[in-house]
């Protein structure tokens, strides 16, 4: 009688073992600590000394004193110039008094507060909070593989992004659900980080349409009536400048609807030094400061 051959395993080009594969044998849970904001207990580091420190802040004042920044967007515009800067067609030229005191009427410290409060987070002081990372158009893990984005890769990393307690935020897309059409793409995303996390979430600022939705969406899961949204940090959102030396209109138009709503959004420059600003480190951190 002929010995049956054992069946062969289909190889796959990946490893089944190690500590991912123990993981999946056992059905084990990661390990990993509480909840918290984390506090950087070491000073920040000094690159430079007091002069140099001034020599930056005064270029970045003079560029904005005598250069100027473009603004594409015609209310930015008229803001300004009630403010009291020079306006010369979409240049924006301003003092540096006015700017240390617009500066000087920012917080040190607030916290942005998602529906489930107890995912609360401060920005400011020595507080590191750290989210998922934004906008790649490809993902790879071990059972798939590398492949371009789609929704149900979208949706396990925001799953992943609720799990992980290291993660505080949910900012931009983990991966771009390429499947789903730009139109009503942050709709969807949207809605799934919504139900898939109770943790602050990101919007992006893209014009009217998709910043006026999303501020409805998180009010919306949040039980919250408009008094009550505005009324303290619910989310935020992300404006990079044009550089050299501009804001566009979309970018404009959705900061400025948020500062309506009194939520906060982050200022980066998008310098690359050599082609969108200068070639020495002390030149783009200067055109980034003033931008």
């Amino acid at each position: 009688m002929a010995e049956r051959e054992a069946p062969q395993r289909k190889r796959t080009g990946r490893r089944s073992g190690g500590r991912a594969g123990n993981l999946r044998g056992k059905g084990a849970a990661i390990k990993q600590l509480p909840w918290s904001l984390p506090t950087n207990p070491d000073k920040p580091t000094e690159p430079l000394d007091e002069a140099g420190v001034a020599a930056i802040h005064d270029g970045a004042m003079r560029i904005l004193e005598e250069i100027g920044i473009e603004f594409l967007h015609p209310e930015a515009l008229e803001v300004l110039r009630d403010a009291g800067c020079e306006i010369s067609g979409e240049n924006v030229r301003m003092d540096r008094e006015f700017v240390m005191a617009q500066v000087a009427l920012a917080p040190d410290s607030f916290t942005v507060t998602p529906r489930n409060p107890e995912r609360r987070i401060e920005i400011g002081g020595r507080r590191v909070i750290f989210g998922n990372v934004s906008s790649p158009p490809n993902c790879s893990d071990l059972d798939r593989g590398r492949r371009a984005g789609d929704r149900e890769s979208f949706r396990d990393f925001v799953k992943l992004t609720q799990y992980f307690n290291c993660m505080h935020f949910s900012g931009g897309y983990p991966v771009e659900p390429m499947d789903i059409h730009p139109s009503v793409r942050h709709l969807d995303c949207l809605y799934d980080k919504l139900t898939l996390t109770d943790k602050v979430v990101h919007a992006y600022s893209l014009g009217t349409e998709r910043i006026e939705d999303a501020m409805e969406m998180v009010r919306i899961a949040g039980g919250l009536s408009w008094q009550e949204f505005e009324a303290t940090p619910r989310m935020y959102t992300n404006i990079n400048s044009t550089s050299p030396l501009k804001h566009d209109h979309p970018m404009l138009d959705g900061a400025m609807r948020m500062a309506r709503r009194r939520q906060p959004t982050i200022v980066t420059p998008f310098t690359l030094a050599g082609a969108m600003a200068p070639v020495t480190i002390a030149g783009a951190v200067t055109q980034s400061i003033a931008e």
